[in-house]
């Protein structure tokens, strides 16, 4: 299991060293390239839970291909490694992270698209690196945006997508498993 751990790790650096750079207005809270990826907690005490996903992010870059595979590789290297912050919200944080990934607005397409109120998107149109707006379940369901990595639990609709709080909070993207049994909107890299 260890072994298995390290390997993974690795591939993680290795695949983060090959990722492609341009310029965005973000601002970088560690610029030092970690080693590992662990559990780290901030001021409020919440704990970091990205490195208990390693595998299914690792997986889904592995498995997409073509400006998808672009767009998940950039934003674990900018939520894992660089830390990096955008000014605003979830919104912000992708569009500059889609952006540096050589995805622009325009190449953005949405592939379904409903209300808040639904009706909502079935669990295989999703697709690792997908853009989603959804109802944010665990937060006053409010809506939300974020970018799908992979099911955890298909069957109860429960993935792990990279979230950003934004706001004045100074925090870096996270992913983090959401109920996404609304999700109402979704936006693919072309």
């Amino acid at each position: 299991m260890i072994k298995k751990i390290s390997i993974l790790l690795i591939s993680a650096i290795i695949l983060s060293a090959c990722s492609s750079t341009s310029k965005t207005n973000t601002s970088k809270k560690n610029k030092k390239t970690p080693t590992r990826v662990s559990k780290t907690s901030n001021k409020k005490g919440n704990v970091n839970q990205d490195a208990d996903y390693i595998g299914l992010i690792l997986k889904s870059e592995e498995n997409s291909s073509g400006k998808a595979r672009d767009v998940l590789r950039e934003t674990r290297k900018m939520a894992l490694f660089e830390r990096a912050t955008v000014k605003g919200g979830c919104w912000d944080y992708l569009d500059a992270a889609w952006t540096r990934a050589g995805v622009p607005r325009q190449q953005r397409q949405v592939v379904f698209k409903s209300q808040k109120s639904g009706p909502y998107a079935a669990s295989n149109q999703l697709k690792a690196g997908d853009w989603l707006y959804h109802i944010n379940y665990s937060y006053n369901n409010i809506e939300h945006s974020g970018m799908f990595i992979g099911w955890v639990d298909e069957s109860k609709k429960l993935g792990v997508t990279l979230s950003y709080a934004g706001s004045a909070r100074k925090e870096p993207a996270r992913y983090r498993v959401y109920d996404l049994s609304g999700v109402y909107y979704i936006m693919r890299a072309q």
